[in-house]
């Protein structure tokens, strides 16, 4: 960071205009605009640039490939692959609505105990679904074909659609430079899973306000470059300090991917409680998908490391996956189990939370932020500043194949 961008990051930018007292609080200007420190300014340029960069999954030999990704847009939205021919992972994902479904809980062929999770910015992530119940992309897109509630699909239903249909068959082909397996059911379902994986791995969100203010700080920009309000700034100020968000809520996506126990979501599936984390594991361990299994195309065995390592103890239970908080206006109802309606109510749960509901990884009992009215505010506009309302997507599956 050089000194232009230290004096710019301290300077007026432009934004709304709030009355303020003479003595302002730490951290602002006496007009109220926030000024931010080195070590903050630090924390603001992680969090970028964006789109961040990603390299091919190695586990997956379709990733980044053209065909790869016209042949899983295609089965995204194909209902066929259900067990009933109803419903398809575009029914829950649904590309208008930020690639979920704006439902408490998820609707396949019933209804599901946990939130639908965007499938936006998934590429170059570790543990994948609400739980970590998968270690790849395309080892999670097995689980809600294969699970009863959701498309309620087998492997040789799957397979055999691939097999018999002459524009799957070929898109397989053109995609894997074989035709799928007449006899393999579970090598067909991993490639068809892979073709999804290479097709969710091109859903990036677009740029946002705040990424054109954490840009600007990067080249030390003039203030009249900065499109960035007041009250975001301030927000943006208690989320790396005061707020301590950054600590799971990291990086260009705004998660570390990793787990966390809020006390956010209150639903419990069935009467019981929801184990999360814990459960993720042992159903992680025990697919015959994971990457220590035969589908890993990674024959090194490095991008398995994570895998081994995972281990289900008393202290994963009740956890659940830090989501990224990019496009966080377009994905409400907020937790888990989708209890929670709107962004302000989530600042009011941290900022009033019971400390015996929530626990950081060493054990210590979770401390209220007893955020004020107006630090509540300022964070939720921040928070807001996140999303951007341009989908960049849009529909292509290749038209008709032909080899």
């Amino acid at each position: 960071m050089n000194s232009r961008a230290h004096r710019y990051a301290r300077t007026a930018i432009f934004g709304i205009c709030f009355l303020v007292s003479s003595v302002s609080p730490a951290g602002e200007s006496e007009t109220g605009r926030p000024v931010f420190t080195d070590n903050e300014i630090k924390v603001i340029l992680s969090h970028g640039p964006w789109p961040a960069s990603a390299s091919r999954d190695p586990t997956n030999r379709a990733s980044g490939k053209r065909d790869a990704i016209e042949f899983g847009t295609r089965l995204f939205f194909d209902e066929r692959l259900s067990g009933k021919g109803t419903v398809s992972c575009g029914s829950c994902h649904v590309p208008e609505r930020n690639w979920t479904d704006n439902l408490a809980r998820g609707v396949g062929m019933a209804e599901v105990d946990r939130n639908t999770p965007t499938v936006m910015n998934l590429r170059g992530g570790r543990w994948y679904g609400w739980d970590g119940g998968a270690d790849s992309l395309w080892s999670q897109s097995i689980r809600p074909i294969v699970d009863a509630r959701e498309l309620a699909a087998t492997p040789q239903h799957v397979a055999q659609l691939v097999r018999s249909d002459e524009q799957l068959s070929c898109r397989f082909r053109k995609a894997f430079g074989t035709a799928p397996s007449p006899g393999d059911d579970d090598s067909v379902l991993a490639g068809i899973a892979k073709a999804l994986a290479a097709f969710q791995e091109t859903l990036i969100s677009g740029r946002t306000s705040f990424d054109q203010f954490r840009d600007a700080l990067a080249r030390g920009a003039p203030p009249s470059s900065w499109n960035y309000s007041e009250p975001a700034q301030r927000g943006l100020k208690i989320f790396i300090g005061k707020g301590a968000c950054t600590n799971c809520h990291a990086g260009p996506n705004f998660t570390n991917g990793e787990f966390f126990s809020t006390g956010l979501s209150r639903f419990a599936p069935g009467g019981k409680p929801d184990a999360g984390r814990l459960d993720g594991i042992r159903q992680m361990k025990m697919s015959r998908f994971n990457l220590l299994s035969m589908h890993n195309d990674d024959k090194t065995g490095v991008s398995a490391g994570h895998t081994r390592l995972a281990s289900a103890t008393e202290g994963t239970a009740g956890e659940f996956k830090v989501p990224s908080l990019r496009n966080l206006v377009l994905t409400p109802p907020y937790g888990r189990d989708g209890g929670v309606e709107s962004i302000a109510e989530v600042v009011r749960h941290y900022a009033d939370l019971d400390p015996v509901r929530m626990h950081a990884k060493d054990g210590r009992r979770g401390v209220p932020l007893k955020l004020t009215a107006r630090e509540q505010s300022d964070l939720v506009v921040f928070l807001e500043s996140l999303s951007t309302f341009n989908n960049p997507w849009r529909p292509d599956d290749g038209g008709l194949c032909s080899e």
